[in-house]
């Protein structure tokens, strides 16, 4: 599970550079909606300089991936994981399939001309960064002295990514075809299985395991790519989408509408609290489509609650399958990729979501209201406290954002100071550290820091919501653990 939930972070790297491909298919959609770069030289620009992060993500995943899966993050596993990538890929190719067996290459499996996509990508990464976690140090005689140490891991990962090409070799047909069956079953089943899809890409979120499944949908890896198909314009027009559209309305308007629920049925004394919390994460939902601070608000204080809202994303996910409603995201569900994805080749009737998202506010308000108040849910806001536990909540209610410095050295006291971490790293939102003595953790110190929340999913780990500044507070932490 720890594994799973690290390749879930590094997961994030590759993904963080999908914004900016939203950013310029957008742009150049809306300059040239119709010939995508055909009649406009600068819509011609954007387009292919969009495209060329999306065409090329298989590539990011691995190095990527090589990188936050190492225990270092060196450029030298970024390296391995790309000279895995390569050599996979060349060896695999139609072309040397062709070779191989003695026929043409148009005769060749077409799961080899699906070799370009993510799975793989991961599978390579993941090699260069075992290579480099367990080969970084190693000492050879003097007569090859210069290939010690990281040198030695390019060259490793080359020898293990020959190997893995051999068994991809008789393995990726079979693996290929049963995953293309795989979304072809889903595809076969229309709304409801996207509704499948949304109700547990919402349920794997606390566990970090979302990104895999996201994987099989939004990329090539079971021949749906719903995410490139979408911004390439290569999808089925009514189809390609539909494993995006319905989270949308969730997103920018549903968990708002949680956001204000759960505002307006906090006990009065905590009203101000909750909502440095709540419309500060309402706000970035609506707008960045980020929701993970509004759904670890509540996921584990009323995890009923959470399943409710797992629900409703299911029901989301149907209702605009069913609807001719495509949009699509290159980053999150939120109104900057609403906007941007208008114009998209396959983007049809895209401004129907927002009469559908205010629908969903008013579910969400009134279904959460009824909900927390029926059942005395402990949402933020409503949670029993010690008038200690108040005062250390009021001394960092709101997170510095003029002193990360600060931040972080409260963060580290409460965690039991640098002599406690075993490992700290982050994803898009949270602090996820790994720690020698659970008992040296304080919450109340790490609160006080101004964070929106801490969980303990395990004895020895200890989450941190800290929202989209993360990586700042992240970055000087580090620094006082050198």
């Amino acid at each position: 599970m720890k594994t799973l939930q690290k390749l879930g972070r590094s997961l994030m790297l590759p993904i963080a550079c999908l914004p900016v491909a939203a950013l310029f298919l957008g742009i150049g959609y809306w300059i040239d909606p119709t010939g995508w770069g055909a009649n406009n030289a600068v819509a011609a620009f954007l387009v292919t300089a969009g495209g060329a992060l999306i065409n090329n993500m298989a590539i990011l995943f691995a190095i990527g991936i090589s990188i936050g899966m190492a225990k270092e993050h060196d450029g030298t596993a970024a390296l391995a994981g790309l000279v895995s990538w390569l050599m996979v890929q060349a060896l695999l190719s139609p072309a040397t399939v062709a070779m191989l067996q003695h026929v043409k290459e148009e005769q060749v499996d077409a799961a080899f001309t699906k070799t370009n996509n993510v799975f793989i990508g991961i599978i390579c990464g993941l090699i260069g960064a075992w290579c480099y976690n367990k080969f970084r140090n190693t000492k050879l005689p003097d007569a090859f002295a210069f290939f010690s140490g990281k040198r030695s891991v390019a060259i490793v990962t080359g020898g293990i990514s020959i190997l893995l090409g051999a068994v991809l070799y008789f393995v990726w047909p079979l693996l290929y075809n049963a995953l293309v069956a795989f979304g072809e079953g889903i595809l076969s089943l229309g709304a409801f299985g996207a509704a499948l899809y949304g109700f547990f890409n919402r349920l794997l979120i606390p566990f970090g395991l979302h990104h895999a499944l996201n994987a099989v949908f939004w990329f090539d890896t079971a021949n749906v790519n719903d995410l490139g198909n979408f911004w390439s314009g290569k999808g089925t027009y009514g189809v390609t989408g539909q494993y995006m559209t319905g989270f949308f309305p969730i997103m920018m308007f549903g968990l708002p509408g949680a956001c204000l629920a759960m505002y307006t049925t906090a006990k009065t004394k905590n009203k101000k609290r909750a909502a440095g919390l709540l419309f500060s994460a309402a706000i970035a939902s609506f707008v960045t489509g980020v929701t993970e601070p509004i759904e670890f608000s509540f996921m584990f204080l009323a995890p009923g609650l959470y399943l409710v809202h797992a629900v409703l994303t299911a029901i989301s996910m149907a209702v605009l399958t069913v609807l001719p409603i495509r949009a699509g995201f290159n980053f999150s569900a939120g109104m900057i990729d609403l906007i941007l994805s208008a114009k998209a080749p396959m983007a049809e009737n895209s401004w129907m979501i927002l009469p559908i998202g205010v629908a969903f506010f008013l579910i969400y308000f009134f279904l959460f209201r009824f909900l927390i108040l029926k059942f005395d849910l402990k949402t933020p806001g409503r949670e029993a406290a010690t008038d200690e536990e108040y005062e250390a909540i009021d001394k960092g209610a709101t997170l510095n954002t003029s002193d990360y410095a600060g931040v972080a050295a409260k963060v580290l006291e409460g965690l039991g100071g640098k002599e406690n971490i075993r490992e700290l790293d982050n994803c898009i939102t949270r602090l996820r550290v790994e720690v020698k003595d659970y008992t040296a953790v304080n919450e109340k110190t790490i609160k006080s820091a101004g964070v929106a929340g801490v969980m303990r999913p395990g004895k020895t780990e200890v989450q941190v919501i800290v929202g989209v500044q993360v990586q700042h507070v992240a970055d000087e932490i580090k620094k006082l653990l050198k």
